[in-house]
């Protein structure tokens, strides 16, 4: 049996320390960002989503990589650490295209439909999406071990499904909401691919 330094991933050919290597360098990227961010006393804060106007439209791809302050990026790092690296399990393509679709589909979601005079910035919404994504996968696919997963994550972060609801000053539902809904619509559009193949 291979070890945990030579076991391939059949879709990418990826180690496992690889594959969690993956998201820990992204959320250091991050990190990057917010020391940037930092340093220019919150100028790249404003570069979020703004609802509805020309230059908010940008925030989409921009939004995920900002974060409101230090406790903001920590929040965020370990859940996409942990979920980064089970999403990665599944290989680099669907790591990549699940994340594309959570980042682009969920945050024009929140684009169109938040509230005006809004801005949202964070990686709440990736978050949410590799949660719905994870879970809502087994579904999909029927396999007893994507359930398994699904079921695990739902368990460990059940808690979070409250934050798809209006409440808390200051934290973007919307983002939240919307990226977990594009992660189930991931998962759909990912399995229907796999099994059309």
């Amino acid at each position: 049996m291979a070890d945990a330094r030579t076991q391939k991933d059949d879709d990418s050919g990826l180690t496992r320390l690889q594959q969690f290597a993956i998201p820990l360098v992204f959320v250091g990227a991050m990190w990057c960002v917010e020391i940037v961010d930092a340093l220019t006393p919150g100028a790249l804060d404003s570069h979020g989503i703004h609802p509805r106007t020309d230059e908010g439209v940008f925030g989409i791809v921009f939004a995920p990589m900002l974060h409101g302050d230090w406790g903001h990026l920590i929040a965020n790092s370990v859940p996409l650490v942990v979920l980064g690296t089970l999403l990665m399990l599944s290989g680099l393509r669907t790591f990549v295209g699940v994340t594309a679709i959570v980042w682009l589909v969920g945050g024009a979601a929140v684009w169109l439909l938040a509230g005006s005079h809004s801005n949202h910035i964070g990686a709440s919404g990736l978050v949410f999406g590799w949660i719905g994504y994870l879970v809502a996968r087994g579904a999909f696919s029927r396999s007893i071990g994507q359930i398994v997963i699904g079921l695990l994550v739902l368990a460990s972060y059940w808690t979070a499904v409250f934050g798809v609801l209006p409440g808390q000053p200051g934290i973007s539902w919307q983002g939240h909401l919307f990226g977990a809904i594009a992660g189930v619509l991931a998962a759909w559009l990912w399995e229907s691919k796999r099994t059309s193949e």
